[in-house]
């Protein structure tokens, strides 16, 4: 049986499957583009149980692209807070802007084009919001089809990637959106990538040739991952008379214009700014950066200039602070202070 044969094979089970396994999500209550893009965008890189309260919380205050186009960036950063990955925040309330104005797009050139749109994210948009056969294959699809197929090829390149999506295409069912977000919930909930995948829950279990040849495991197969670069960073918590001081991050790079507690390579003196009250180790690891913190809660006999001095009730309501920090939020109600 040849590969599009074996796809096209696999089709029914699946829709069967997904119709009787699916999780409840609420991003599945709705088949409205603008929803079903926000939930994209915030699946991106978070996990979905991580996505469900944020996704709920974020809608009711912008439940539509004009609300999310008109309010302030730190507003939507401030929603946005523990997602990380900011950049799709600021990208989303761009792309906002533009649906304001135009509507939502109802091509896949079209979401294409939006700010902090992929291939990805625009075939999963067109599939599940308006049943186009655009495939969205992502780490996830490539892991369930390879080992459908019992393919080698390396899945970081992106010819693989193209390959697999133009197979795709050719054997996506009318319930478009259904496929699309099946082949999702299978390498979610059954095919999973650590540890054994649960081929006796599978619907291709007849049919997946990694599993009828006991190599479930073999698949995918991927590159090396390049080591982390690792960091030693001083984070300083400065407090002054109840106040706390906040650094505006550059508007390039990691953490791009966020606000952070002052951050300083690993000489930095926190004698230099006043008396140390307390010290935390932290870590916190981004996509290619791993920051080993030492965190210092410094009292302050005057408001250095340079930084933005706030009381921690508005730093909790109206800055977004990255989850790098969060090991130190407790000492904003420090009681020494």
């Amino acid at each position: 049986m040849d590969e599009i044969n074996l796809l096209q094979s696999a089709v029914p089970p699946l829709l069967g499957w997904y119709s009787a396994f699916k999780r409840a999500l609420p991003w599945r209550e709705t088949a409205d583009p603008y929803r079903v893009w926000i939930s994209e965008i915030m699946l991106q890189q978070t996990r979905v149980e991580a996505v469900k309260r944020y996704y709920v919380r974020f809608l009711e205050r912008f439940p539509t692209a004009q609300s999310l186009a008109s309010a302030e960036i730190g507003e939507v950063l401030k929603y946005w807070e523990g997602l990380g990955y900011y950049s799709r925040a600021r990208n989303l309330h761009k792309a906002a802007q533009t649906i304001a104005e135009q509507g939502f797009p109802q091509t896949f050139e079209g979401v294409r084009a939006l700010a902090g749109v992929g291939d990805y994210t625009a075939g999963a948009i067109c599939s599940i919001a308006y049943d186009l056969p655009c495939p969205a294959v992502d780490g996830n699809v490539l892991r369930v089809l390879t080992r459908l197929l019992a393919d080698a090829s390396n899945i970081d390149d992106a010819g693989t990637k193209a390959r697999f999506a133009a197979m795709l295409k050719e054997v996506y069912p009318p319930q478009a959106g259904d496929f699309c977000q099946a082949l999702m919930e299978l390498g979610a909930l059954v095919c999973v990538p650590n540890g054994a995948p649960l081929c006796e829950q599978c619907p291709w279990v007849e049919l997946c040739r990694a599993h009828l040849e006991g190599r479930e495991e073999a698949f995918p197969v991927r590159a090396e991952k390049r080591a982390r670069r690792v960091e030693e960073v001083n984070v300083f918590v400065l407090s002054c008379g109840g106040a706390f001081a906040l650094q505006k991050r550059e508007e390039r790079g990691l953490l791009a214009g966020l606000w952070q507690f002052p951050v300083f390579g690993a000489d930095a003196s926190p004698e230099a700014f006043g008396k140390t009250v307390a010290v935390k180790r932290a870590k916190h690891i981004f996509t290619h950066i791993e920051w080993n913190m030492t965190g210092y809660l410094i009292e302050t006999e005057e408001k250095s200039g340079g930084f933005l001095w706030l009381s921690p009730q508005e730093i909790r309501e109206k800055y977004a602070l990255p989850s790098a920090f969060k090991a130190f939020l407790p000492w904003l109600s420090h009681k020494k202070l």
